[in-house]
């Protein structure tokens, strides 16, 4: 038994040792169980003490490899993301009809914001040509060399009320604009539902 421990340590080295095998830039092939800082940058395969590969060591990339791996996994993704939309989708509606639906509560929200904005905003304008023309009686605004300067708070609450319209002004683009985002974005889905579903307009 002693024998068979005292070779132990022997074997495993021995199964532990590696071979690297690689070929140079002039083609001829290399052998050795280390590699030369020369070769370091080239593929290299690894051979047991058979000589049979057992693994493969990439060399250093070219920015073309690089381009086209970035590009590759870039695609794997945009293919993974889809594949996980067409999944949600699929899981969400049973029918076209379902997506309008959905689509049409979805836009009426922001049809319902527009329009509150819209009353707010005729309001404050209506407001505003009252205040333009309290205003108008005063410097710096009246066309009266004589004419009072205008009083803090009159010039106040034009500064506000126009401010305020322009908020208002800002948030109506806005819904309209998610409107019509919400809209392409339906619109798209019913598209890729019908695709999956096989349907034919």
């Amino acid at each position: 038994i002693s024998c068979l421990v005292g070779l132990l340590p022997t074997a495993a080295l021995a199964q532990e040792q590696k071979v690297y095998r690689w070929v140079d830039s002039d083609g001829i092939v290399h052998y050795g169980d280390s590699i030369p800082a020369e070769y370091a940058e080239l593929p290299k395969q690894v051979l047991n003490d058979r000589g049979v590969k057992v693994d493969n060591l990439e060399g250093k990339k070219s920015e073309e490899q690089l381009e086209a791996e970035r590009i590759e996994k870039e695609r794997r993704m945009a293919a993974e993301l889809q594949l996980r939309a067409d999944q949600a989708l699929l899981a969400t509606y049973l029918s076209v009809e379902e997506i309008f639906l959905h689509r049409d509560r979805r836009v009426e929200l922001f049809k319902a914001q527009s329009r509150v904005t819209e009353f707010y905003l005729s309001n404050l304008e209506r407001r505003l040509v009252d205040i333009r023309e309290d205003a108008a009686r005063f410097k710096p605004y009246s066309e009266d060399h004589d004419a009072p300067m205008i009083p803090k708070e009159l010039s106040e609450e034009l500064r506000v009320t126009k401010e305020t319209i322009a908020r208002h002004q800002r948030n109506l683009k806005k819904f309209q604009a998610d409107e019509q985002q919400i809209i392409a974005r339906f619109d798209g889905d019913i598209s890729r539902f019908k695709v999956l579903k096989g349907i034919t307009d």
